[in-house]
């Protein structure tokens, strides 16, 4: 999950300042998700928080110097492509966490939102702290948390008819224009600490 990955980068840090060529073992597979490991079948519905972030090319981590992270590739079949979809199973996902994926990069992204696209099924969904600015792929959650994003307003949420706690705490979002959207919904909390609006009078009873 991200907090081992967290940890071992901290731990590998600590150990790069006392021996500069160091490297953990675990180091040649830092920018594989889990359906790139080879000899197991563990689906994406049963992993609670998993890395799904893309690692930079071949060609930038060749020029940065991380030749071990590099392995021969050949080209992937279809039914390769298949199989792999299969595993990742994001269909039958009820509760994930996408939190902290370091989406800074375009593609990494296109790469989360395709798989947004996926969560058919999904009903409690984090996205804290994924530098996201808008989100329309997202439709039966009950649970939403979109802390620490950059959202500016109400409109650039998807449609949730279902939606019972929202949180959009740490954004930038500076008036309620678009909650009206929310009043249809079954919803019990909304967070809106630390965004402007919290500024404008009586913005509890709006």
């Amino acid at each position: 999950g991200n907090y081992i990955s967290y940890t071992c980068s901290i731990l590998e840090a600590v150990l790069l300042s006392y021996f500069p060529s160091f490297k953990l073992p675990s180091d040649s597979f830092k920018y594989l998700t889990w359906h790139e490991l080879e000899e197991h079948d563990v689906q994406g519905s049963q992993i609670r928080c998993p890395r799904v972030r893309e690692g930079p090319s071949e060609e930038v981590r060749f020029f940065r110097g991380e030749h071990h992270t590099l392995c021969a590739r050949r080209p992937v079949t279809e039914k390769e492509k298949w199989e792999r979809r299969l595993q990742e199973d994001w269909e039958n996902c009820a509760s994930l966490n996408l939190s902290y994926q370091d989406l800074g990069d375009l593609y990494q992204v296109e790469n989360c939102k395709r798989i947004l696209r996926r969560l058919i099924r999904v009903e409690t969904l984090w996205l804290i702290d994924n530098s996201l600015t808008e989100l329309s792929a997202i439709c039966l959650c009950k649970e939403l948390k979109l802390c620490k994003n950059h959202f500016t307003s109400f409109k650039q949420l998807p449609k949730i008819p279902a939606i019972k706690y929202l949180s959009l705490d740490e954004n930038n979002i500076e008036t309620l224009d678009g909650l009206s959207a929310l009043r249809h919904s079954p919803l019990e909390s909304l967070v809106l600490q630390r965004n402007p609006c919290e500024f404008l009078e009586d913005y509890r009873q709006l």
